[in-house]
């Protein structure tokens, strides 16, 4: 009967034939009979079918010969007679040699043809059934049968199970290199995108999934030497497809995407050029928001048989895949990124403007990676890794951020402080621990090690440049990458590897090579703050090591003793101090140390630490504190207070100084070995100890340093005198500082003081300096100038004495004197010979005009001999009192300091010397009239002018210069009255008087108690003036003192309002006055009086040395 069955096949009547083959079809389906006739099938059915199949015309015999074809193709032997009788020798196989013997591939690519849809399937699905048996085998026929092309082609249509069919013929065929090679997919990457541009808004997933596992086949297997993508339309087609579909609710569908992606992600894909980095950009981004969007599950922790458990685990390992997909993607995306650098054309679009903005460049592409990593990439591992560790994908993470590195390389040092402050030392060593022990997860070890390889060789980097650097950071490369491979440890069993002694009989460095290792690893996670090892254990793991080194003899790197130093340094506040032994075994490396910039960090603890023991800073100190010098900078400490720029949110470096001068305060001597380098080092090595020494001071007016530092100082300005010439010395920035500072330690001494040697010799010296100097110079007059003038006020007599007949001795220092009071009413326009002061100096007259006043009054109470006289033009000093907003107010504070000093002794001194000319226009002497002979040098003008000065002076009710201000009008007041009453009594008597005593009086903090008021009031009322100070005034006054509890005023207020009560006691005793006291005003003038406290008090009261604005002020100056 099969022999009748196969003889019907060539009947001419194709329902005949189709009636056989749905016989054939049947009996096939069978395996057993299958089985049976595969004799039958090879020696007479077999090329029977095929003829019929080929000659088929009728649609019912060609679907019913695709039947039989499918159930046949299902067994490999039958596959392997029919392919065999379709061609001989599928690699040889050649076009001509198919159309010849009408193989089956060609029948099946005429089907294809066929515009039928079944037949369409029916093909495909047969073509498919023939390469599952062996892709490699049988794919070439179909290829040189241009079965592909004609594939691609179907994916045109609508029908779900053809586009299905099709998918699955060319994901069998892109296992075959001559898929490519023949460029097939150069041609088909069009129809396969527009198919699944068609099939996302399919309802299939599993369409879609096979669709987007086409393209990543595609993609993935793509020779290099072809480029798949011809033009940037389709390329960017592509990107608007995958975006789609990363953006698909169906998480697999999505997880395919992400993997088409990182198989775009190729040099040759996407270099056209200009490469489209903003199209990649667009791309990374909608793959790290969908896996950032991802709703994370947490592992469940019941029973695994659990329905819903499984479930739920299922869940988490799909979105566990679509993130490693994702981190494959991103870090593919870096790899192009490093792989462009070196590629002129990939940097960025030739035919840009250059004027344009360039945004699609290679650079902005490479700082879009980092910024995603830091805003996306990293925190989406991080948050899935709390619920579960995968070793392959936390493999995939650190891989990517290992190529970080490298991606922008200007800021990969950058990259690595933030990672390693981020606790990615211990990230990474954690995972060693816990998932490489062994031969374990030997990808994940990997790239374990060669990430903190290379973010500890970043970090060596970004600290400061050495000689050697090149040469050390080899060296520690070298290290960790020997012995990083084989650290795969917890904390616990680190601290015990590194406090052991290596075997003295032992050859292998394995030991001591991880132990350097290991400090390497500690040092660069604790300089950026991740201190994952409690530092108790870790200072005594190190101690251990010491000691071992010290055992052994070894002397380990310099770069390895630095991560010791610093360690220790970081360490020490939480542990108890060091031993004898361990010290010595840091000594011994120190000493062998011929650089000790080698083995020093910048950082406060490490200086601490060796403050911390004496053994170490007698030894070492000069060297510590000078490499700590040469990496500070004080220029900001210089420009402004240091005290003012106390702020949480400071720089390290500001950090690191306000840290300094906290040790100073608790090593005080440590300041001898500061002015040894003010001695011994460099000029900017001195800039900045000095600058140091004087925040220090400023700060810390508590610590009890000045007869430590005089003697030093003393010793240094001799120094810098004998060494340097005058004109050099001018020009020294170190020598203000110095002068600076002493004045500082000099201001600490608050009582008065009886001068040692010391003192007088810095005396002479800076008297003798100050002379040299031009009167311009305020850096070095300034300081000078404020020590003359305490040196005259702080003091007792007999050292007053002293100091007085030395200063007017020095003729130089008065001649600079003189010219630096006239400087005051120069010009601001330069004059040939001196160039005019700034308004910004007007320090510098202060300290002028004060020490001037207070030489004046000296020189007159010791009758000192003067050995030249300062000549100053009157009319030039009175026009300088004139009120004018721009001066400053210590300025007239120290000017009306000089006019009390020179009116108290009537104009009259040996030391200064008024020029008056009475002369008009052309030079003749004019006559004085008989009012201003009176008052000859001054003239009625002088005096009005000065009086309206000091009214207007004191209305701006500041309390240095009120006080000033009444001093001076007191002392005008005794001088005229002595010189002509009649002036004085105008003065007095002037209405204004009264609208001053008012405008004084109203406020809320003024009143008659206020001293410079009741100073105000006892002028008048001891010049009689009761037009201005009526008896209902007085009255005021004694009301308010009786009213008030006398023991809590001030000192000043006591002995104003002393003066006041005796005053106004003695004016009523005059028979002629016109102010009358009935009984009950004089026992309360006398109750007053008595219930004063007591005149000693407030002459025990110590004399207040202050310093404004850089200008020292005696407050007892001012007040007396």
């Amino acid at each position: 009967m099969l022999e009748r069955l196969a003889t019907c096949l060539m009947y001419p009547n194709e329902k005949i034939k189709a009636a056989v083959c749905y016989l054939y079809g049947k009996l096939y389906s069978s395996p057993t009979a299958a089985e049976k006739l595969c004799v039958h099938f090879t020696e007479r059915l077999c090329g029977l079918f095929l003829t019929t199949l080929k000659d088929a015309q009728t649609k019912e015999l060609q679907l019913n010969c695709m039947g039989l074809l499918n159930q046949l193709l299902k067994y490999d032997h039958f596959v392997s007679v029919t392919m065999s009788n379709s061609g001989k020798g599928a690699d040889s196989a050649s076009p001509e040699l198919f159309e010849r013997e009408s193989p089956l591939p060609l029948v099946l690519k005429k089907l294809l043809l066929s515009r039928d849809e079944l037949l369409q399937i029916a093909s495909a699905q047969c073509i498919a059934a023939v390469l599952v048996h062996s892709p490699a085998k049988y794919a070439p026929a179909f290829i040189h049968a241009d079965i592909p092309e004609f594939l691609f082609e179907c994916l045109f249509c609508t029908s779900e199970i053809l586009i299905w069919s099709v998918y699955c013929c060319l994901l069998l065929l892109t296992e075959e290199h001559l898929f490519f090679s023949k460029c097939h997919t150069v041609y088909g990457i069009e129809p396969v995108l527009k198919s699944l541009k068609e099939i996302l808004h399919f309802n299939n997933v599993e369409l879609q999934k096979q669709g987007l596992l086409l393209l990543t086949e595609i993609l993935k297997r793509q020779p290099v030497e072809i480029k798949l993508f011809t033009n940037t339309a389709v390329f960017k087609d592509a990107i608007s497809i995958l975006v789609e579909a990363i953006n698909c609710p169906v998480l697999e569908v999505a997880t395919e995407a992400v993997r088409a992606v990182a198989a775009l992600l190729r040099k040759d894909h996407v270099s056209f050029p200009p490469v489209q980095y903003g199209e990649l950009q667009k791309l990374i981004e909608s793959v790290l928001k969908q896996c950032n969007d991802l709703p994370l599950l947490p592992p469940t922790r019941g029973l695994m048989g659990h329905a819903g458990a499984r479930h739920q685990n299922r869940a988490v390992s799909r979105q566990g895949q679509f993130i490693q997909s994702a981190l494959e993607s991103f870090r593919n995306a870096c790899r192009l990124a490093v792989e462009c650098q070196n590629d002129p054309l990939a940097q960025e679009n030739p035919f840009t403007a250059p004027s344009a903005e360039k945004k699609n460049t290679l650079i902005s592409f490479s700082e879009f990676l980092l910024k995603m990593s830091d805003s996306l990439c990293i925190p989406i591992v991080m948050k899935y890794s709390e619920r579960i560790v995968r070793p392959v994908l936390m493999e995939v993470f650190i891989s990517t951020l290992n190529i970080l590195f490298s991606v922008v390389p200007d800021m990969g040092k950058r990259f690595s402080i933030k990672l390693a402050s981020s606790c990615f030392v211990r990230l990474n060593l954690e995972l060693k621990a816990k998932f490489c022990t062994g031969q374990s997860n030997p990808a994940l070890n990997q790239a374990c090690s060669s990430f903190l390889r290379s973010m500890c060789l970043n970090l060596h980097s970004s600290s400061k440049k050495m000689a050697n650097s090149s040469q050390e950071e080899q060296e520690i490369s070298e290290l960790l990458q020997k012995n990083l491979p084989q650290m795969n440890f917890g904390v616990a069993e680190s601290l015990t590897l590194l406090s052991e002694t290596p075997s003295s009989y032992c050859l292998d460095d394995t030991v001591r090579g991880h132990q350097y290792s290991l400090l390497l690893l500690f040092y660069f996670a604790f300089s950026q703050e991740d201190r994952f090892i409690p530092e108790a254990e870790l200072f005594s793991a190190i101690r251990s090591f010491l000691l071992s080194l010290q055992h052994q003899g070894d002397c380990p790197p310099t770069y390895v003793f630095r991560a010791v130093l610093y360690l220790l340094g970081i360490c020490q506040d939480k542990t108890k101090a060091l031993d004898l032994a361990s010290l010595s075994a840091i000594r011994r490396v120190l000493d062998t140390t011929s650089n000790f910039t080698l083995v020093y960090v910048h950082h406060p603890l490490l200086l601490k630490f060796f403050l911390f023991y004496p053994e170490l800073m007698g030894r070492f100190g000069h060297r510590i504190l000078q490499l700590w010098f040469s990496c500070e900078d004080c220029s900001q400490n210089e420009s402004q207070d240091a005290v003012t720029r106390i702020d949480p949110g400071c720089s390290d470096t500001s950090d690191y100084f306000n840290s300094f001068l906290c040790m100073l305060k608790d090593n005080p001597s440590a300041l001898l070995v500061l002015l040894d380098l003010v001695c011994q080092g460099t000029k900017e090595m001195a800039h900045k100890v000095l600058v140091t020494l004087e925040t220090f001071l400023k700060r810390n007016e508590d610590v009890c340093v000045c007869d430590l530092l005089r003697s030093q100082f003393l010793q240094i300005l001799q120094k810098l005198l004998i060494e340097e010439s005058s004109s050099i010395l001018q020009e020294n920035q170190c020598l203000p500082l110095l002068l600076n500072l002493l004045f500082l330690v000099q201001l600490r001494y608050v009582a008065e003081r009886e001068l040692d040697g010391t003192d007088f010799r810095l005396l002479h010296l800076i008297s003798n300096l100050s002379g040299k100097c031009s009167p311009t110079n305020l850096e070095l007059l300034q300081p000078s100038l404020n020590f003359l003038y305490w040196s005259l006020q702080q003091t007792t007599p007999s050292s007053q004495q002293r100091v007085v007949a030395m200063l007017l001795s020095n003729v130089p220092l008065l001649e600079l004197l003189e010219r630096v009071l006239q400087l005051t009413w120069m010009l601001p326009v330069p004059s040939p010979s001196e160039p005019a002061l700034p308004l910004s100096n007007e320090t510098l007259l202060c300290s002028a005009w004060l020490l001037t006043a207070a030489l004046l009054t000296q020189q007159h109470i010791y009758k000192t001999e003067v050995h030249h006289v300062i000549c100053l033009e009157v009319d030039q000093v009175f026009c300088a009192v004139a009120f004018r907003k721009k001066k400053s107010t210590l300025l007239f504070v120290s000017i009306l300091q000089f006019l009390r000093a020179i009116l108290r002794q009537n104009l009259s001194s040996s030391l200064v010397k008024f020029v008056v000319h009475h002369a008009d226009k052309n030079g003749r002497e004019l006559s004085l009239s008989k009012e201003d002979a009176t008052l000859f040098p001054l003239t009625t003008r002088h005096v009005l002018s000065l009086v309206i000065s000091l009214q207007n002076l004191l209305v701006q009710k500041d309390l240095l210069l009120s006080q000033t201000v009444v001093g001076c009008l007191e002392i005008l007041l005794e001088y005229l009255h002595g010189k002509n009453q009649g002036i004085a009594s105008h003065i007095v008597s002037q209405p204004w008087n009264k609208f001053l005593l008012v405008t004084l009086l109203d406020g809320g903090e003024n009143s008659f108690l206020h001293p410079e008021i009741l100073r105000l009031v006892t002028l008048c009322v001891k010049y009689q003036n009761t037009n201005l100070i009526s008896q209902s005034e007085i009255n005021h006054v004694l009301e308010e003192a009786a009213n008030t509890n006398l023991s809590e005023l001030p000192d000043a207020t006591v002995s104003a309002l002393h003066s006041f009560l005796l005053q106004v006691s003695t004016l009523a005793k005059l028979q002629n006055g016109k102010c009358q006291l009935d009984s009950t005003q004089r026992a309360s003038i006398q109750t007053l009086l008595e219930s004063l406290p007591s005149r000693s008090r407030i002459q025990q009261t110590h004399q207040s040395m202050i310093c404004l604005g850089g200008v020292a002020v005696s407050l007892s100056h001012i007040r007396n």
